[in-house]
């Protein structure tokens, strides 16, 4: 039996005065999952986390933690956010610390923990991002890759058993976008279900193990080096075929996976 955390059952949303995005939606994330969730602009794919995380209300269907169903309730959003975090696409829009430790250090605060639990949680978040350095620095004095890294971390010290990222690595160079991929991969070993949305095929085809596609208000779910060779569904969805796909075809190979170069 899967080990379920996090399920949406036949969720659905349409903006008020607006079209539908998502159309009943299933969707079970187990500990340890790498999942990327793929899907041109506009597709919903920030809608789909921000409902995971408690942030947008579905406006039919249910979410559920832990195999039950969650209301509006105060208490059902507090325990909803203590186990799933989200990381924004624009990291100005997440961080408020005064300082990069002040910024890591305000989920965990703000859970009520003991002074020790808190430094504990902050220093293990930098570390991991590799930011330890950069613990009084003042948010204006970083790069937008150092400010993700900030706003990962403090995603992290809220020791999330569900992690969202939304176009993590947009705007990062190669070498950071691997750093960060590693950390991800470290995080899933961990038993974090890790969900990156994003609209580079290449970037899910080399680190996720399962994708999900967005088209048409639908998901489409499967093992990435097969979801992601299906061209029709790429088409409709707005998405290029990524290059192990594309180079497999020209090989007359079934697959060609990262592995095998």
């Amino acid at each position: 039996m899967v080990d379920e955390m996090l399920r949406l059952d036949g969720v659905g949303y349409t903006y008020p005065r607006g079209p539908k995005v998502l159309d009943r939606v299933d969707i079970t994330l187990s500990p340890g999952q790498r999942i990327a969730l793929l899907g041109a602009n506009g597709s919903g794919k920030t809608t789909l986390m921000r409902i995971l995380v408690g942030l947008t209300r579905p406006t039919r269907g249910a979410v559920h933690l832990d195999g039950r169903a969650l209301t509006a309730s105060r208490a059902d959003r507090t325990r909803l956010r203590s186990s799933v975090q989200m990381v924004f696409q624009e990291p100005d829009d997440q961080i408020i610390g005064a300082t990069v430790r002040a910024d890591v250090s305000f989920g965990p605060v703000n859970l009520g923990l003991e002074r020790g639990d808190v430094l504990a949680r902050v220093d293990e978040a930098m570390a991991a991002l590799g930011i330890t350095q950069l613990a009084d620095r003042t948010p204006n004095q970083l790069s937008f890759g150092q400010k993700k890294r900030v706003a990962i971390a403090g995603a992290l010290a809220m020791r999330p058993r569900v992690l969202l990222l939304d176009e993590a690595t947009a705007g990062l160079d190669p070498r950071a976008v691997d750093d960060l991929l590693d950390t991800l991969d470290v995080l899933a070993q961990a038993g974090t279900a890790v969900v990156l949305a994003t609209h580079e095929v290449d970037v899910a085809w080399a680190w996720s193990r399962e994708s999900l596609v967005l088209t048409e208000g639908a998901v489409h779910r499967g093992d990435t080096h097969e979801l992601l060779a299906d061209t029709a569904l790429l088409s409709g969805a707005r998405l290029a075929v990524p290059w192990g796909a594309a180079v497999s075809r020209l090989l007359g190979r079934t697959v060609l996976r990262p592995d095998d170069i």
